[in-house]
């Protein structure tokens, strides 16, 4: 994989501090950033705007050895992390991690997948392609660095996946999920066939004879004697002569 050379000019950032940071970022050309590691002093800086949003667009920024140009002085560096705006094209804030070349580091390093248009699996759209992760975490150290794992799929059967173990690794570079007592063996890809939505349906609405009416007349029971309002009368008038 060739190698592509990443440098940024960054100077020494003086003023510290929230209130610092603040005013920092309303000028929208730098940038805050923080440089630590190799048991050194962290150290604050300024970087242009510009330059890192140019670099940024690059996929490759992310996993390569960079180089920050300090005020003259050199520095190999990864990029930690990145703070952005919610939603404006603006770079809150920088992490660099420095690189001695003595030590092994952790980087992501994103998955490139190839032969998707002819993996027997797919073709002829019998089945579909699932991407589990796009990204791996890799252990190795600054000179072995790979820019990103290719993931080749053109023999891939229906119902067929790849998982981490699977993957072909460039020379001294791990898994983080696969050393260390920690197996994490993550499924990557897989080919399946396409899930068939079954519509449910409507329930038919109640026929009117089956609803109950309101304030139907229940039937009496058998045996009983139900007087209607006209007999009601009569029974009184018979109760007044009796008592007469």
């Amino acid at each position: 994989m060739a190698k592509i050379n990443f440098e940024l000019i960054a100077n020494l950032r003086t003023e510290l501090g929230k209130g610092a940071s603040r005013r920092l970022r309303r000028d929208i050309s730098k940038i805050p950033a923080i440089l630590y590691g190799a048991e050194e002093t962290p150290l604050p800086l300024i970087l242009n705007h510009h330059q890192v949003l140019k670099a940024l667009t690059n996929e490759a920024f992310y996993s390569h050895i960079l180089t920050l140009d300090i005020e003259g002085k050199k520095q190999d560096v990864v990029l930690k992390a990145v703070q952005r705006h919610p939603y404006k094209p603006y770079i809150h804030h920088m992490d660099f991690l420095r690189i001695t070349g003595k030590e092994k580091i952790r980087m992501m390093i994103p998955l490139h997948f190839i032969g998707e248009e002819i993996a027997p699996g797919a073709k002829d759209g019998v089945g579909v392609i699932s991407h589990h992760i796009s990204s791996v975490e890799v252990l190795c150290f600054p000179k072995d660095l790979p820019e990103y794992i290719e993931v080749d799929i053109s023999n891939l059967q229906l119902d067929e996946s790849i998982h981490l173990s699977q993957l072909k690794l460039p020379l001294n570079v791990e898994l983080a999920d696969l050393t260390h007592g920690h197996h994490d063996d993550k499924m990557v890809l897989s080919i399946h066939e396409p899930r068939i939505e079954i519509e449910e349906e409507p329930t038919a609405a109640p026929v009117a004879s089956d609803v109950p009416a309101i304030n139907q007349t229940t039937e009496p029971a058998a045996g009983t004697q139900t007087a209607s309002p006209a007999e009601g009368g009569k029974d009184k008038e018979k109760d007044k002569k009796d008592k007469k």
